[in-house]
């Protein structure tokens, strides 16, 4: 797996690169939003959110426009909640604040690229009233409109699609979408607003106070 490690720092970047490596993985650097941009394809980006040439975050939404299947991980100093919120709804899968361990780092890269390789369980199509998702091509039509969804996006819909009406619990979702690593509740609620914000039908993700979110099927 090739990995892009967008990283100004020279010592950090040096000790991550190392350390990925060893691991088997393929690591190109990228020092500024630039060189990022300007990178081969891979398979999962590594990204800093504060760039000597650009805001990271705005380096995020550009690599997701191009690619909804590419895996994206913000590695950075910028730890406060409405940061996170904000790396999350330009596209990363998962947010890492420094300093941070190589085996936490690790297991978000295995559940991130996991993802990516588009296995999934369960039937290949799922049909919900005028929703259509196809699960191995993931693809979500709405009304015969295609959706474009990012993949975090995706999983929670097809976590709530295989249940449909039911109510899914916030637990139920963070198993389904982030098994091998950590997410909080609020990351959950960060990705269901962008996803009803593309589907253009607020009420079909309906929420369930304190306990988690149906899927409508009427």
């Amino acid at each position: 797996m090739r990995i892009l490690l967008v990283e100004d720092d020279a010592r950090v970047a040096g000790a991550m690169a190392s350390a990925l490596s060893r691991r088997g993985y393929d690591v190109e650097r990228a020092p500024t939003a630039a060189a990022a941009l300007a990178a081969a394809p891979c398979d999962l980006v590594l990204l800093d959110l504060t760039l000597p040439d650009g805001d990271g975050v705005e380096v995020c939404r550009v690599l997701r426009q191009r690619s909804a299947r590419l895996g994206i991980i913000a590695v950075t100093a910028r730890g406060e909640e409405r940061d996170r919120v904000l790396g999350l709804r330009m596209g990363a899968d998962d947010y890492v604040v420094k300093p941070f361990s190589m085996a936490e780092l690790e297991a978000r890269i295995v559940a991130v690229l996991r993802r990516a390789g588009g296995a999934e369980p369960g039937p290949g199509t799922i049909e919900v009233g005028p929703l259509w998702i196809d699960v191995a091509a993931r693809l979500v039509t709405l009304h015969g409109r295609q959706v474009g969804l990012t993949r975090k996006e995706f999983d929670i819909l097809v976590s709530l699609a295989r249940q449909p009406g039911a109510v899914v619990p916030h637990e139920r979702i963070l198993l389904d979408v982030w098994p091998t690593t950590w997410a909080a509740r609020h990351t959950v609620e960060v990705h269901v607003g962008s996803l009803r914000g593309k589907l253009g039908d607020p009420d079909l993700v309906q929420s369930v106070r304190g306990v988690g979110y149906r899927l409508r099927t009427e």
